[in-house]
């Protein structure tokens, strides 16, 4: 009976003991009641003791940062329009006593929360702000969050809206808004580039016309010059030819009939070259001047062969 009594003994201690000791892990903290009444006491990473019968771990929670998912859910526009919206909430709990205490079921709490922010403030937007104005709605559902759950002892740390999915009716018109948009884009690129072509082409022929000008004037100043040039050399020869029938003249008076004849034949050349000339369609000579310049001639070769001696 004593043995009995002995093991019953030491079971009883042995379970009372073990009531007493309560082991929390790292990154959780646990609330203790004494009585029924929370007096403050937090069971910290470890190994703890509280008292058998009359202290009850009440709260066991994670200090770590969760992610809290938030189903699809329907919403409306300030354009009226029905979007479908997702999206996934990073929190921490900072004050375990205020999270067990100043909420019931503080994750489904959490969940309407964010559903009411996300409604309000997709609200405010036309559908098209909604894609492009992801940012600002990510930052203002923060800030409203964080604000609206500090009393729970909450920290949001980051909220993502994933999804914007408006309905098939307004895609397939959004869908025909935006295939407008890129024939617009394309027929208005389509004429820049038409036009763009035709004061490329209409430069490069004024370019052209311009060097084309250039060229021309160019040419006429080589032109000139090469028949100035030709000019100037054929005065010259002609003065160093006059020298020459003159000197030849005073050495030998015998061939002046032959003299003679070469310059009729010179002078007929010449009118020769004048009646083929582009600026020339008729040419009259008088036949009867012909002996008139010859005796022109012999009165200027006179002269020179004068102009000669008197030099000697």
């Amino acid at each position: 009976m004593q043995l009995l009594l002995f093991l019953a003994g030491t079971i009883i201690a042995a379970s009372v003991g073990a009531s007493s000791i309560k082991i929390v892990k790292q990154g959780d903290e646990a609330l203790v009641e004494f009585l029924g009444r929370y007096d403050g006491k937090k069971l910290e990473p470890g190994l703890n003791f509280v008292t058998p019968f009359i202290s009850h771990v009440v709260c066991t929670e994670t200090k770590r940062e969760r992610v809290l998912e938030i189903p699809p859910q329907n919403c409306i526009t300030r354009d009226n329009v029905s979007i479908t919206v997702d999206a996934v909430v990073y929190w921490q709990v900072m004050d375990i006593e205020k999270a067990y205490y100043r909420v019931q079921n503080l994750q489904s709490a959490m969940v309407n929360l964010v559903l009411t922010q996300i409604r309000a403030e997709l609200g405010k937007l036309e559908l098209n702000q909604t894609f492009t104005a992801r940012t600002e709605v990510n930052e203002m559902l923060l800030r409203e969050l964080d604000i609206s759950t500090e009393p729970w002892g909450v920290k949001v740390r980051r909220v993502e809206l994933r999804d914007i999915v408006p309905s098939k009716t307004v895609q397939g018109a959004m869908e025909l808004q935006m295939s407008a948009e890129r024939k617009k884009q394309a027929t208005i690129l389509t004429s820049e580039g038409d036009r763009e072509s035709a004061i490329n082409t209409a430069r490069g022929k004024a370019e052209a016309n311009i060097i084309a000008a250039e060229a021309r004037h160019k040419v006429a100043i080589l032109d000139a010059q090469s028949q100035k040039q030709q000019q100037i050399l054929k005065a010259a020869g002609t003065a160093e030819a006059m020298d020459i029938i003159a000197k030849k003249l005073k050495e030998d008076t015998t061939n002046t009939q032959a003299l003679q004849y070469l310059l009729v034949q010179n002078y007929l050349e010449m009118g020769l070259e004048i009646g083929s000339s582009e600026s020339s369609k008729v040419l009259f000579m008088d036949p009867r001047t012909i002996p008139a310049t010859l005796d022109g001639m012999r009165s200027l070769i006179s002269e020179v062969s004068n102009n000669e001696e008197m030099k000697v």
